[in-house]
């Protein structure tokens, strides 16, 4: 999933957020963007709170193939012959 894809098409809102008065001094002394960061790093909060909520939602499903992975083999498995000529 891109993140920035999925909202490419909204505009920009104004909010208010509250910061540590030492840390925004010296954001400003050193010229940070503060909208591009903080947009950066919540872009990265929701990537992985989705996919830690993704894989919550789809562990039973995860399990169920990795267990049939384990107990069937992988259906390319006849396939892959290099790997064991690789090795030896």
């Amino acid at each position: 999933m891109r993140i920035r894809e999925d909202y490419a098409g909204y505009g920009k809102r104004a909010t208010n957020v509250s910061v540590n008065q030492g840390l925004l001094e010296d954001a400003r002394a050193l010229d940070i963007n503060l909208s591009a960061t903080l947009e950066k790093a919540l872009e990265a909060e929701v990537r992985a709170r989705k996919r830690d909520k993704w894989l919550v939602q789809n562990r039973d499903a995860i399990e169920a193939y990795n267990r049939r992975v384990e107990r069937d083999g992988m259906l390319s498995d006849h396939v892959r012959t290099f790997l064991s000529k690789a090795g030896g």
